[in-house]
């Protein structure tokens, strides 16, 4: 095993909106079924939410339970880090909106941009001020409102994603073993067009000709990012174990980014873990980008698949391309 971790995750909670979008209503939109759905990616629903809830607001549901698992009040954070590939507005940070909800006046806040792996990387930041000093009590966010850069007339994207927020409270960690043994964060921005947002930002500002051609939203190419998923997750769990000084039959569960139920095999697969040592929930949540690790860390933990001590490895890729892992003892 690696030294003594820096960082421990204390509390953790979820937020995932009431409104469910299924198969059997993309079909009514889209040429598509459910049953094809189901056999390329996994997916039977997602949950998407209401035009009135923002991202900011989705995150501040979770935090909060975050904070009464760790039993912490908003003036103990130290510092927010909000991954989102969706943030409320392109200026300020989200994460200064979640500061204002939470009325956490003594943190600092900022997003981090990683997308799909951005849990990952803001957890790695988290530990980065953790080990500096800089900070003794981290608020972790994945939060996403995907529904609002989906766009409902593609079918190659429209089928796959959700909203949901995942937040998690990470301090200093004691000497009981618990924490974070070792991360593993990479890009390769060469494949960016694989998957990203044309218009929208600073080289294609929003107008009628972005609109009009839809570029504001999503584009994929399915293919391309199916191989580079499954070469770029198999490498992280392999670097992660290896820093961790773990082997695959240590881990008691695998908890890989929900974005396709072919990619979790294949990872799975690859890193020596049997199906039921993986927790998947892709089929009711969907891909919910940066909250989709702590949404399945929750699920998994309300089904009694993690308990204290258990040994996790986490890991996800995304647009960037980013991906990253982590070995966790919970």
């Amino acid at each position: 095993m690696s030294g003594r971790p820096i960082a421990s995750f204390t509390g953790l909670g979820v937020a995932v909106p009431d409104r469910v979008l299924t198969n059997t209503d993309l079909e009514k939109m889209l040429d598509t079924s459910h049953e094809w759905i189901v056999e390329r990616t996994g997916i039977r629903e997602r949950h998407i939410a209401n035009e009135d809830v923002s991202v900011a607001m989705l995150a501040e549901q979770a935090c909060r339970d975050a904070m009464a698992e760790a039993g912490i009040g908003p003036k103990d954070v130290d510092a927010i880090i909000l991954a989102t590939a969706t943030p409320d507005r392109l200026l300020p940070a989200t994460a200064c909106d979640l500061q204002a909800l939470l009325g956490a006046d003594n943190a600092a806040a900022f997003d981090v941009s990683a997308a799909c792996p951005g849990f990952l990387y803001s957890l790695g930041v988290a530990e980065g001020f953790i080990a500096s000093g800089l900070a003794k009590t981290c608020l972790v966010v994945g939060a996403e409102k995907l529904s609002t850069i989906t766009d409902y007339t593609d079918r190659s994207t429209a089928i796959l994603f959700g909203d949901a927020a995942g937040a998690a409270v990470v301090q200093p960690a004691t000497d009981t073993g618990r924490g974070v043994l070792s991360m593993f964060l990479r890009s390769d921005g060469k494949l960016a067009p694989l998957l990203f947002r044309p218009g929208g930002g600073a080289c294609q500002p929003i107008s009628t000709k972005v609109v009009e051609d839809r570029s504001h939203y999503m584009k994929m190419a399915g293919r391309e990012v199916f191989k580079a998923a499954v070469r770029t997750m198999a490498q992280a769990c392999d670097e992660a174990m290896k820093l961790a000084g773990v082997s695959a039959d240590e881990i008691d569960l695998l908890v890989p980014h929900q974005a396709n139920i072919r990619i979790i095999e294949a990872t799975a697969k690859h890193a020596g873990m049997p199906m039921d040592k993986v927790m998947v929930n892709v089929d009711r949540y969907g891909n919910t980008s940066s909250a989709s690790i702590p949404l399945a860390i929750d699920q998994a933990i309300a089904e009694g698949r993690i308990e204290q001590g258990s040994l996790l490895l986490l890991v996800a890729f995304g647009a960037g391309f980013t991906w990253g892992s982590a070995v966790v003892r919970w």
